[in-house]
């Protein structure tokens, strides 16, 4: 019906509203008939000659234009002009950045994969405990201490202005102890069986080192002596050690992947270890309230970072003013899976936190250990996200729309500007504008 409205407007130059009545009396005529409409269609075809196809068929432009020395250029219109090519250039770079920008769909499911490892991120600064006097240790739920995890853990020491004093030294886990106040080997000393002051056993005759006179003593549960009487400490500088105990800051940093059950890891003074399953920390020769524990959590993470994900303790700082105080940080895991566009799989972790914190101290009856213990479970559900690229047929309708919606807007404001400019010229020709 179209095509047949458009060739009688053409061939019998007939005004619009003619040529559609026409139309539809052949329509009612032919009751419907494609045949008919056809042939009605054909006839008129037939009838006409190439030449007057092509010229005729310029009836049919939805666009008219007027001659050019009918057009009227100003420089109100050409403002508007230059104003919305800018504004259209504008919203559709915008429009193409949102095509190229995937869109991330989310699910939640019941978790049933079986990661093997759970890769726990740290990047901590302690700056009120030398690192000689901090160690980090992981347990599961049980209590029982990690051993033999793989880890890339590293100790820097600092400055109280946080500056590096030496190069990081990686840190000890699971060993049975810290690597605190080893010390350095001379391999051009002859072996020597040091004394261990009375403390020696069968399995343990020789103490070498200061720290295996402390052993020795803690096997037999005695007190440890006085230093100064301790040959073994007085030759690896020990006091010298324990004069920076509080004098320098320390910054606790990498990597250590445990087993994928709940459990906790935690950074505190003194050596680590275990008697009859209970987790000690030896901070010997000090007491556990000269501690400060204040602490700056530079990152914290599980697992792979991924687009969109956040950390939500990373770059907070917790200071005390109380003493010795105990940090516990309760997290849950909240295990997710990222699928990019191009079909690659993120195995990562989302989690959330919160904190609790005590003063340790004899006086107020609170028990504990200064330092900062996290802990961590994991949540049964799964989260998915995964990418999608967006439609180019809906890229393209919206820059089409952004294109004749700012022209019509555009042609109606020049409109206005230009006639509202007139009628006051007119008014100032008659004198009836003061």
């Amino acid at each position: 019906m179209v095509l047949l409205f458009g060739f009688i407007l053409a061939r019998e130059k007939l005004t619009v509203r003619d040529a559609f009545q026409t139309c539809q009396v052949v329509f009612d005529v032919c009751e419907g008939c494609l045949v008919c409409i056809l042939l009605v269609l054909y006839y008129f075809i037939s009838v006409m000659s190439s030449s007057d196809i092509l010229v005729r068929l310029r009836y049919l432009d939805a666009y008219p234009k007027t001659l050019e020395d009918f057009r009227i250029k100003t420089y109100g219109g050409a403002a508007v002009t230059v104003v919305s090519c800018c504004v259209i250039a504008l919203l559709v770079f915008f429009e193409i950045r949102d095509y190229w920008t995937p869109t991330v769909s989310e699910e939640l499911f019941v978790d049933t994969s079986r990661g093997p490892k759970l890769r726990i991120n740290v990047d901590f600064v302690i700056p009120a405990i030398s690192c000689e006097f901090l160690v980090l240790d992981a347990m599961d739920t049980s209590g029982e201490q990690h051993l033999k995890i793989e880890h890339n853990i590293y100790k820097r020491r600092l400055n109280l202005d946080g500056k590096p004093i030496e190069d990081p030294k990686k840190e000890e886990i699971g060993a049975g102890g810290t690597d605190m106040l080893k010390p350095e080997k001379n391999t051009t000393e002859e072996k020597k069986c040091g004394s261990c002051y009375g403390a020696d056993t069968a399995d343990y005759p020789c103490c070498d080192t200061c720290e295996a006179v402390k052993e020795a003593y803690r096997r037999k549960k005695w007190a440890f002596p006085d230093l100064d009487t301790v040959i073994q400490c007085h030759s690896e500088h020990y006091s010298e050690k324990l004069k920076n105990a509080f004098s320098e800051a320390c910054q606790i940093y990498g990597y250590m992947e445990v087993n994928r059950v709940g459990g906790s890891f935690h950074i505190a003074p003194g050596q680590s270890f275990s008697i009859n399953h209970v987790h000690i920390h030896d901070v010997q020769p000090f007491s556990s309230t000269s501690f400060n524990t204040s602490h700056r959590i530079r990152h914290l993470s599980f697992g792979k970072n991924i687009p969109g994900k956040t950390n939500p303790i990373d770059g907070t700082d917790v200071i005390t003013h109380e003493g010795a105080t105990m940090f516990q940080y309760y997290v849950k895991i909240v295990p997710t899976t990222y699928v990019r566009k191009d079909g690659a799989v993120w195995q990562t972790n989302q989690f959330s936190v919160t904190r609790h914190q005590k003063v340790v101290s004899i006086s107020s009856g609170e028990s504990g250990m200064p330092g900062i213990f996290f802990s961590y479970e994991l949540a049964p559900m799964m989260v998915k996200y995964t990418e999608r690229e967006k439609s180019f047929g809906h890229c393209a309708t919206n820059i089409c729309a952004i294109i004749g919606g700012i022209f019509t807007v555009a042609g109606i404001i020049d409109s206005l500007l230009y006639h509202s400019v007139k009628a006051i010229q007119k008014k100032i020709e008659l004198g009836k504008v003061n």
